[in-house]
């Protein structure tokens, strides 16, 4: 079996060209502040990679190096301003409920991450428009977006079928369960239909749908089981530990397991590429031109009048 090799460049590529075309129409400047208050290398890594795709695309960014006590007055203040469109905040900063505060001190309409409570409520309880309009789409976090466009490109989705039966039959195992990125992706993609395996380093939890469509959302149960009894019963194995440290075991997955890695670290072996269909190393540009395509949206949702200062 040979296995496909497909990189996060590739997957974005055609949404940015979209992206492109879409910012010129508009023909006007987009512009994306992004504060950086936690001497992360990681998210300077980050945030150079995204100033360099919203150059690619026409979007204005904007990096901001601020110290932490600062940061709360300063979203606040980009909130207030019209030239800014939307807002980026690169965590952890203080940690725990800190952050959680801060998430929710961006005005939901320039909140490109989606990681406000509106956007969150909306997103677990499998709501996909905000306040019922058709015409205004929920914004889904930027990572886990990514992923879902990453399995959509690997023809994982049946199309065919309605929403919430689209990964029917499918059992993905996530490992991770961050609250940025492995929870809500085990959320939508139970949402869509798959049996999901969360992975955290104290226990596996299941995500699932019911037979009975009409409740809408997922449900989660507690499980005994280990990570050996759930990888080889794995169609989609996604991973996302932050540790050059840590490796899937490959002996535990099936044949023709696609395999994609979100982590900034590696997690997979080159000898996954024995046992994988198809392998997606790096969703990097998947996730930088997610939260363009978040910000667009937002964009043209104020531009065109269909919210005022964030009230409908």
């Amino acid at each position: 079996m040979e296995c496909q090799v497909i990189t996060g460049a590739r997957i974005a590529e055609k949404f940015l060209d979209e992206l492109t075309r879409q910012i010129k129409d508009v023909d006007a400047q987009v512009k994306l502040v992004s504060f950086l208050a936690n001497n992360d290398p990681s998210a300077e890594q980050y945030a150079e990679v995204t100033k360099k795709s919203c150059a690619r695309s026409g979007i204005v960014f904007e990096l901001r190096k601020i110290g932490r006590e600062e940061l709360e007055d300063a979203v606040i203040a980009a909130n207030d301003d019209d030239t800014i469109h939307g807002i980026l905040v690169y965590y952890p900063v203080f940690g725990g409920g800190h952050d959680q505060y801060i998430q929710n001190c961006v005005n939901p309409f320039k909140d490109v991450e989606g990681l406000c409570h509106l956007y969150r409520f909306n997103m677990y309880r499998n709501i996909r428009h905000i306040q019922g309009r058709k015409d205004l789409k929920s914004i889904i976090p930027c990572t886990p977006l990514a992923v879902i466009k990453v399995l959509e490109h690997c023809n994982v989705y049946d199309n065919d079928v309605p929403y919430g039966n689209q990964l029917r039959g499918k059992t993905i195992t996530i490992i991770n369960r961050s609250e940025v990125v492995g929870r809500p992706l085990a959320a939508l993609l139970a949402n869509d239909g798959a049996k999901v395996y969360s992975v955290d380093i104290n226990d596996i939890l299941l995500f699932y749908r019911g037979p009975d469509l009409e409740l809408n959302k997922y449900k989660v149960q507690d499980t005994d089981k280990k990570l050996e009894e759930v990888l080889p019963i794995s169609d989609i194995v996604i991973t996302g530990v932050p540790s050059s440290n840590y490796r899937v075991p490959l002996d535990l997955l099936k044949d023709g397991v696609i395999a994609v890695n979100f982590a900034c670290a590696k997690n997979f072996d080159d000898e996954i590429k024995t046992k994988a269909s198809i392998f997606v190393p790096t969703i990097g540009k998947v996730t930088t031109t997610m939260l363009q395509r978040n910000l667009l949206r937002l964009y043209k949702y104020r531009t065109y009048g269909r919210y005022s200062n964030g009230t409908m």
